[in-house]
């Protein structure tokens, strides 16, 4: 499976110079827990670096800076860790573990951001991928039972056992 297939493709951005409380609403507001850090160049935007809700949480405010006051650029990861969106979801996970972070920005031959990648969306991808091995194996059970199954013997004919037998209730009194 290739990470294109796998990676969230809306990707929101934030200035450097934005505030953690504005960073926090946008996340909010749009549903996701990262947030590409741009910042203009000569060259035009550029991307500097993720913040993630654990940064603004972690970092900043169990650290009691002010998130009104605190820039996205003071506490954003400085460094992108990219996997082109041609890789596998070893290559992803390699990654991931190498430079030890929990999201990886998927880039496109070009070098353009394409997507995000987060360790749920791995977490996702084996799970889906285990569930439908779980699914064939089962199939399979069921098939071999089904072709094996010797032929049923014609239904046997019930055994009247008289009152008194041991497991028999007398007549007359409850079961």
């Amino acid at each position: 499976m290739r990470i294109a297939d796998i990676c969230k493709r809306e990707i929101v951005t934030i200035d450097q110079g934005a505030s953690l409380r504005e960073a926090a609403a946008l996340m909010r507001s749009r549903h996701v827990g990262a947030l590409l850090v741009t910042a203009d160049t000569p060259r035009g935007s550029g991307a500097l670096g993720i913040v993630t809700d654990r940064d603004i949480a972690i970092d900043a405010v169990a650290q009691g800076l002010d998130p009104s006051a605190t820039r996205v650029g003071q506490v954003a990861s400085g460094k992108l860790v990219a996997v082109p969106a041609g890789a596998g979801i070893g290559d992803a996970v390699a990654l991931m573990q190498q430079a030890g972070v929990r999201r990886l920005v998927v880039t496109e031959q070009e070098g353009q951001v394409a997507g995000f990648l987060s360790s749920d969306d791995l977490l996702d991808a084996v799970a889906a991928e285990l569930a439908g091995l779980s699914h064939a194996l089962r199939a399979g059970i069921v098939r071999e039972a089904t072709e094996h199954r010797p032929q049923a013997a014609a239904p046997a004919r019930p055994v009247f056992l008289p009152a008194g037998t041991p497991g028999m209730p007398w007549p007359g009194t409850a079961a």
